[in-house]
């Protein structure tokens, strides 16, 4: 049987848990370029939640990249279905899984430096609920970002 030190060094650095509470300030949905993920089936829910056909949204919304599939977005690095007035979603109910599953992203949880960066970019991260890791480690294999 592993000793305690050593099942200790074997857990995740955030194994005690992490705090997030969105702040619904939309700045996850903002700022540089880059891709949100998307799979079938978020395609599908995003399409039925705009009242679009599959083939419809994804002409209007979605861009390929090589093999994988992205959500379009403008000029700024907004996300498409960014609402700049409400700072919200117009999509939230059937947002796409990376987007449910932030901050537990593989990118913000490699280190305590890059778990402290996401603080500093997210009012919400680091404040109010405490994940235990089973939530966060579920969240984390949702979408490997």
């Amino acid at each position: 049987m592993p000793s305690p030190k050593a099942k200790a060094s074997s857990q995740p650095w955030y194994h005690e848990g992490l705090r997030f509470k969105c702040s619904g300030c939309g700045d996850c949905c903002t700022g540089a370029p880059g891709y949100v993920w998307l799979n079938k089936a978020d395609i599908e829910a995003m399409a039925a939640e705009t009242g679009l056909e599959v083939a419809e949204f994804e002409s209007r919304y979605v861009r390929e990249v090589g093999v994988r599939k992205s959500l379009i977005e403008y000029d700024n690095g907004d996300c498409v279905f960014f609402d700049p007035k409400s700072r919200g979603c117009t999509v939230y109910q059937a947002r796409p899984r990376q987007c449910r599953t932030w901050p537990f992203w593989d990118s913000n949880l490699k280190s305590p430096e890059t778990w402290a960066e996401t603080c500093e970019a997210c009012p919400g991260s680091g404040k109010g609920k405490l994940y235990q890791l089973d939530a966060i480690e579920a969240q984390r294999a949702v979408v490997r970002v």
